[in-house]
């Protein structure tokens, strides 16, 4: 049976110019361990729980941000499946913003690093193919949708 986790696709929107498509940043996180490798905030479900409740649980956990400093856009959802450290893997991730662009970061003992990357630089940094696809996504959802 596969591994399953939840995260969170952070992002912040610089507000001038608010219409630009390059205002649109993501939240990585470096991993402390194995190839120090960049995601957004995800985690393993505990027993009794649901796939958001813990993607907001991972995204406290593990970036310090509540579930009330972010706002989750409706419509968005995505499964990846793969092979992680010999077993497969099923990751779920919403999409959500910052309601405050300088939110406080507070990384745990997981995590080493954080940035937040426009699309391009995202992409970069996160190694795998089907995370830079799930941030293309993402980011086309974002840009044709209405804010």
């Amino acid at each position: 049976m596969a591994l399953r986790a939840c995260g969170l696709i952070i992002f912040r929107r610089r507000l001038i110019p608010k219409v630009d498509n390059d205002s649109i940043e993501f939240l990585l996180l470096q991993a402390s361990n194995g190839i120090h490798h960049w995601t957004p905030p995800k985690g393993h479900v505990d027993p009794g729980e649901n796939d958001l409740e813990t993607a907001l649980r991972e995204t406290r956990e593990e970036a310090g941000i509540e579930a009330d400093q972010l706002t989750i856009i409706e419509g968005f959802r995505k499964e990846l499946n793969y092979v992680a450290w010999q077993k497969p893997k099923t990751v779920i991730y919403w999409l959500a913003e910052v309601k405050d662009y300088n939110v406080e970061i507070r990384l745990s003992n997981e995590h080493q690093a954080y940035r937040w990357l426009g699309l391009d630089e995202a992409c970069q940094l996160a190694q795998f193919k089907e995370m830079k696809a799930v941030l293309q996504e993402g980011h086309k959802f974002l840009c044709s949708t209405v804010a």
